[in-house]
């Protein structure tokens, strides 16, 4: 589910950049950020509702499992009203702070504007990604996704490659697919299913929605700090190398998603089953998880690592192949962006690790460091000795300090959690 949404995501790009030029690929990255924060409430939602729900259910309770599932959804869907209206007002003072202004602002705040109206289908989507792997669902979940990410590459390709809308196409072709990821799960859940959850008759219960919110907080401070400091990353960009440096970045991004979303994938898809055998006190389960996930993930950043370096060009001009100095810099940067992918899976896992063993503070802890802290740092340092190769630099620093704090918390953590 997650490679396949970073695959329409990144079609969205493409259609953008070759369709509608370098300024419009440029307004979408600049203002991306900005609409994933709003969004990643989802996620929040999603990862500790689950690791909550899996736990519950682990302790068979399956009733209140259901009762906990129904009110995340609803109060997940409240808080996306909220924050489409929220999004109306911050949208074009945020992408002026950022350096934005003339054409690149306006079709920033067009763009945004339309996804806002999807906001609380876009919620919904990203958490039910994380709950039908809860609900021992998961290709239903991967056949949702299917849908809406087709109906989107569908509509990219009608709306911007046929009929030249530009940027208001390409929100409109996302919005329609946020609303089919959103709604369609709510549909099936809301009836008679042969799923482990379905929505039910609820009592709000504040208790719960603190342990979910607590529970899923490394996830949303992970989101929101990428966001924050992909707006620094802008804001950097645009003083080195201008909009160009915008663009490039967006495809370093672009890419970074399914490389990213690997191992996210997988944090997100053995979450439920490290709650599980947490929740039913199986210690030696949860040895034999630790310890083939961080194989797994060594042996995958290898791989990512190896086609990063490899497919540096041939990525970079599938998105802005037309504009050889923009490609360019894209694939020097590109190179140096790459050993990112050697470290950042265990990071990922290991606060997705700590969120299933409803241990959101050590989960929080490490999502904040990884994703605000050190990148922080470092894209404000680097760039003044290395200036616009310290911009990528400090990506692969950030994620080379992170990696250390994570096997920290893992060792400390050890005896308490028997695994």
């Amino acid at each position: 589910m997650m490679i396949f949404t970073s695959i329409y995501c990144i079609v969205d790009g493409f259609f953008v950049s070759n369709y509608a030029g370098k300024t419009a690929f440029a307004a979408v990255n600049l203002i991306m950020p900005l609409l994933l924060v709003l969004g990643c409430v989802g996620f929040m939602f999603g990862t500790g509702g689950g690791a909550l729900i899996a736990k519950t259910m682990g302790e068979r309770k399956q009733d209140k499992a259901n009762e906990i599932f129904t009110l995340i959804i609803t109060v997940s869907a409240l808080c996306g009203v909220v924050l489409a209206v929220l999004g109306f007002f911050l949208l074009r003072p945020v992408a002026e702070f950022m350096g934005a202004d003339g054409e690149l602002l306006e079709q920033s705040i067009i763009y945004g504007r339309i996804i806002l109206i999807a906001l609380p289908f876009y919620i919904l989507q990203f958490e039910f990604q994380c709950l039908f792997a809860t609900a021992e669902k998961p290709k239903l979940g991967l056949y949702v996704t299917v849908a809406s990410g087709v109906a989107n590459m569908i509509l990219d390709a009608l709306l911007v490659g046929v009929i030249p809308l530009g940027v208001t196409g390409a929100a409109a072709a996302t919005a329609i697919s946020e609303f089919i990821g959103g709604v369609v799960p709510l549909v099936y859940f809301a009836r008679k299913n042969d799923s482990r959850l379905r929505l039910v008759k609820f009592k709000f219960d504040g208790n719960v929605l603190l342990k979910t919110c607590t529970n899923g907080s490394s996830e949303f401070m992970s989101n929101v700090s990428m966001s924050i400091v992909s707006m620094l990353y802008n804001m950097q960009l645009m003083k080195y190398a201008g909009a160009d440096g915008v663009a490039a970045y967006g495809v370093l991004m672009y890419v970074s998603m399914i490389f990213q979303a690997i191992f996210i994938g997988f944090a997100v898809g053995t979450a439920p089953i490290v709650g599980f055998n947490f929740g039913a006190q199986n210690t030696s389960e949860l040895k034999g998880l630790l310890s083939k996930s961080l194989r797994i993930i060594g042996v995958c950043a290898v791989f990512m690592f190896a086609a990063g370096e490899l497919f540096a060009r041939p990525l970079g001009k599938l998105f802005v192949g037309y504009d050889d100095e923009l490609l360019e810099m894209t694939v020097h940067a590109f190179s140096i962006f790459s050993f990112s992918f050697l470290f950042s899976g265990f990071s990922i896992f290991g606060s997705s690790f700590f969120t299933a063993l409803n241990d959101g503070l050590t989960s929080a802890l490490i999502s904040f460091l990884r994703t605000l802290v050190f990148q922080l740092a470092a894209v404000l340092l680097f760039p003044l000795i290395w200036e616009l190769d310290g911009i990528c630099l400090s990506i692969v620093g950030a994620e080379v300090m992170s990696i250390t704090a994570t096997v920290l918390f893992l060792i400390g953590k050890r005896k308490r959690y028997g695994y």
